[in-house]
């Protein structure tokens, strides 16, 4: 029994997040042909964390690997601030598992509230509850599907999480302590990848608890469909958004839209936690608090690699540029010393012209802020920042060189990378939307949140 259903047509929709001419599917991944014996395992795609920028040491092989199961590898800017740890990392790899976890539904109950628990008390039996009133709910019960690989991405440490994802404040990475307030749900959300040609890998909001339940509580945003199935929110939802085009040089922001427990895609709330569902529709997935990228393997084959990332560093070295006053020779540090305090031939950029210069403790407008300058060579006023190369290459839509810098945290990519994010409106909050760096998710500021880096050659 399927339970997504259409309110407007009627029929069941589900929401893929690849194939852009399903209209009323968010499809995510179709790698290809199936792996031969004594091959790598299949890899669905990968999920790549914004905005967690605390630079670190080149890629390994091993960092590379995908494995199957419950767990996963990384490999990121860097990583995140307090180390990838386990479950908890910046990049998780979606593979084929040695044997199918996937659950579909199959039996509907209707019974009084009181019996609840009672029906729930089999950990073996997934199941999502829908609370209507205090005298009824209806019980979904779920079967298992050997025809797919389910994997639940969320806030909770429990083994039933295999990516534990944590707040990411702009600009700083995650957010860590006790006094940070969460807004990701401990069972965010799950995805489900076919086991077979083309591996089409879906999204569902809410995970499946350690008893393997989703409950859905009176308050929650929940309905009929029209063929008597129930559909429902989370409280703070899951968006997604693809990008016009796909992920690549000629890419442009979608529209960001809301995914119900049951797969359906949905016009966005007034606000995230609002109890009225918006209209039915047809990639970025946002947990309100944190923001994932989905890679397919046929889009990361088209990304820049490290190594070329490397090379594109160590050409931009290799011309020499100049302070324009200083004159001393400028140069991106290796990501392999990590990113603590700007070295000292650190290229530094004004950020509303471009200028590169080197570091000085000139043009100092302490009256217009803290880091307000003014450039010596055009008089404009405005941040004056080190210039970092993002070394997250999933981020990346081409290998173009590193010629623009997102404002005002100087972090450096292509013009096309630059731009495509500069344009792209990320989910804050209940109801607000803003651009920000996807190195390290400063919001973005300025007329177009990026700028067009301006070296200055040797003089001889």
């Amino acid at each position: 029994m399927v339970l997504e259903g259409n309110p407007e047509v009627g029929s069941p929709r589900t929401s893929d997040l690849q194939h852009p001419g399903n209209q009323g599917s968010c499809v995510l991944s179709s790698p290809g042909e199936d792996a031969q014996p004594g091959e790598e395992p299949i890899k669905y795609g990968e999920l790549i964390v914004l905005g967690c920028c605390e630079e670190g040491g080149e890629e390994t092989e091993a960092q590379r690997g995908e494995v199957t199961g419950p767990r996963a590898h990384s490999c990121y800017n860097g990583c995140l601030a307090s180390g990838d740890k386990g479950r908890r990392r910046s990049r998780l790899a979606l593979s084929r598992r040695p044997h199918a976890n996937g659950v579909k539904p199959d039996v509907i109950h209707h019974i009084s509230t009181p019996l609840v628990s009672k029906a729930l008390s089999n950990r073996g039996q997934h199941s999502i509850s829908y609370t209507l009133s205090r005298s009824h709910s209806v019980i979904v019960e779920y079967t298992h599907d050997s025809d797919t690989d389910m994997f639940q991405i969320g806030r909770s440490t429990e083994n039933m999480i295999d990516f534990v994802v944590t707040d990411t404040s702009p600009g700083g990475g995650a957010a860590e302590g006790p006094s940070a307030q969460s807004t990701i749900s401990r069972y965010a959300c799950r995805i489900l990848c076919d086991r077979r040609p083309p591996y089409t890998a879906r999204i569902y909001a809410a995970g499946f608890d350690a008893s393997s339940n989703i409950f859905l509580g009176e308050r929650a945003a929940k309905w009929r469909t029209p063929d008597g199935l129930m559909d429902g929110l989370t409280t703070n939802g899951v968006l997604v958004m693809h990008p016009a085009g796909g992920f690549s040089e000629d890419s442009a922001p979608g529209v960001w839209r809301e995914i119900s427990v049951c797969g359906n895609v949905y016009t966005l709330r007034d606000s995230r936690s609002a109890q009225q569902r918006g209209k039915l529709d047809g990639s970025l997935i946002d947990l309100c608090g944190a923001t994932l990228l989905w890679r397919t393997p046929a889009g990361l084959l088209r990304a820049p690699t490290l190594k070329q990332l490397e090379a594109q560093r160590q050409e931009a070295n290799a011309a020499r540029p100049q302070c324009p006053v200083g004159l001393s020779t400028l140069a991106f540090p290796s990501p392999a010393r990590g990113r603590t305090a700007p070295d000292k031939q650190q290229p530094w950029v004004y950020v509303r012209c471009g200028h590169v210069h080197g570091y000085h403790g000139w043009g100092c407008r302490r009256e217009r802020g803290p880091q307000e300058r003014e450039c010596p060579l055009c008089r404009l006023v405005g941040p004056y920042v080190p210039l970092w190369l993002g070394q997250e290459a999933g981020l990346c839509l081409d290998p173009g060189p590193p010629s623009h810098a997102f404002a005002p945290c100087g972090h450096v990519c292509s013009e096309k990378t630059a731009r495509y994010w500069a344009q792209t409106p990320l989910p804050h909050g209940t109801h607000a939307f803003h651009a920000a760096c996807p190195f390290c998710g400063a919001w973005l500021t300025g007329e177009h949140g990026c700028v067009r880096l301006i070296f200055q050659g040797p003089l001889d």
